[in-house]
């Protein structure tokens, strides 16, 4: 049977890959979208109103950003910082993943970030007129990154039952 640091440590690695995976994808935004719209059948995101559902908020978000990216192209250095954001929290984690206990604040910090996840997309989904299943789709991310933290804390724990004299 693994130990359980192996087990806690492979648990936190899948949460740190998923922040900085979610970081380097928040970079290349509009290349993204052009990736998405084709795999989707979208010839011109521009004829958004044409479709519906999900192919019509992606051709709608493309060619919003199309659009301020031509002629505000300083707006994506607002993404480029989300980016930086979501590799620098991954930083914070290698704390615990090298030593557990002694950092276990920070599984608890990241577990209310979390949190705060789904009460963003809820209340400025709204505001900003995201769709309400795109909306569930951001609250999910808050949801399955609390699963391996919630899972490192219960390990941390034991961790500390094993460690104790």
């Amino acid at each position: 049977m693994k130990s359980t640091l192996y087990r806690y440590r492979i648990s936190l690695g899948i949460f740190i890959f998923g922040l900085v995976v979610s970081g380097l994808t928040a970079f290349p935004l509009l290349r993204e979208l052009s990736i998405l719209s084709a795999a989707f059948g979208i010839d011109d995101p521009g004829n958004y109103a044409s479709y519906s559902g999900l192919k019509h908020w992606i051709a709608f978000v493309h060619f919003g950003l199309k659009q301020t990216y031509t002629s505000f192209p300083f707006i994506a250095y607002g993404t480029d910082w989300l980016a930086f954001g979501h590799l620098i929290i991954a930083l914070f984690f290698i704390g615990p993943f090298m030593h557990p206990v002694r950092n276990a604040w920070v599984l608890y910090c990241g577990l209310m970030a979390c949190a705060a996840v789904i009460v963003l997309a809820l209340v400025c989904g709204p505001i900003r007129q995201i769709p309400f299943y795109w909306q569930m789709i951001d609250c999910s991310f808050g949801i399955v990154g609390s699963l391996p933290l919630l899972y490192c804390i219960f390990l941390t724990l034991r961790l500390r039952k094993e460690n104790s004299p």
